[in-house]
């Protein structure tokens, strides 16, 4: 099977790279073909994350083994086909390919081609420029302030317009917090 994914960013609007690659490629084969697409170097550290619906990272395929003490299962990049975490259209993932800012690109699978193989990783579709590869700190709070996106807005603390009178103070009654720490 080939799988068809579309790749953007949240950093720039008119990026788009379209990625075709065979099901039974490794993640690695992957990486290096949308790092060839953006003309990234290959020596930065990176994961892709399989995400559920609302893009919340789940399950972590790491470049290399990072040595993880877990009962959970270890995914490295050039030991994982695609099909092996990858199965429907639809599915999303990021490929986070700065760790030190978490900046990434957002992929889903746009299409499955069955009965077809792809000996190679082919870029099908390149629209706008990507973001630099890597920011420092003090560049990713200059870009904040210029978007003024910062997470630190007036909201920050709480919702400003908070009324203590909508809470349920009888939603507290039923909680006796005595009793549970001293069955402790």
């Amino acid at each position: 099977m080939i799988y068809k994914f579309r790749i953007v960013s949240d950093e720039v609007d008119n990026f788009k790279r379209e990625i075709c690659i065979d099901s039974d490629a490794s993640f690695l084969e992957l990486h290096d073909a949308i790092l060839d697409s953006v003309g990234f170097s290959k020596d930065q550290m990176t994961s892709f994350f399989i995400c559920d619906d609302d893009w919340e990272k789940k399950t972590e395929i790491t470049l290399m083994d990072m040595g993880k003490d877990s009962d959970e299962d270890t995914w490295i990049m050039a030991s994982t086909k695609l099909s092996d975490l990858i199965e429907d259209e639809g599915q999303r993932l990021v490929f986070v390919f700065d760790y030190m800012t978490d900046r990434m690109f957002f992929m889903e699978l746009k299409e499955i081609e069955p009965g077809k193989d792809l000996e190679t990783p082919v870029c099908t579709r390149k629209e706008g420029n990507p973001p630099q590869q890597t920011m420092d700190f003090e560049e990713l709070g200059k870009k904040n302030v210029a978007n003024n996106s910062s997470d630190f807005d007036e909201t920050f603390y709480g919702d400003e317009t908070f009324d203590p009178s909508e809470l349920d103070e009888e939603g507290f009654a039923d909680l006796n917090m005595d009793d549970e720490y001293n069955n402790m």
